[in-house]
């Protein structure tokens, strides 16, 4: 072997070996972990603007019914 190849082998075995270290302690499944939440909380957070824009509209339009009542009993007062 030429000394290239042998650096070669021992940086893949050690990369292999911190590979599987890795997956021993744990790291992988919280790295799954992480993201999964992190895809949770990106949902709530559409979810919850989603909402928020709900009851916006719904405030508008509660709104609007109220000026609509209130000229609607001027109206009816003249």
């Amino acid at each position: 072997m030429t000394t290239s190849t042998t650096v070669r082998l021992r940086v893949a075995s050690m990369v292999a070996a911190a590979t599987w270290w890795l997956a021993g302690c744990g790291l992988a499944e919280t790295t799954a972990v992480a993201a999964t939440q992190a895809e949770t909380a990106a949902q709530q957070a559409k979810e919850g603007k989603k909402m928020e824009e709900k009851v916006q509209s719904d405030i508008e339009a509660a709104n609007q019914a109220a000026v609509d009542a209130r000229a609607k009993a001027e109206d009816a007062n003249e």
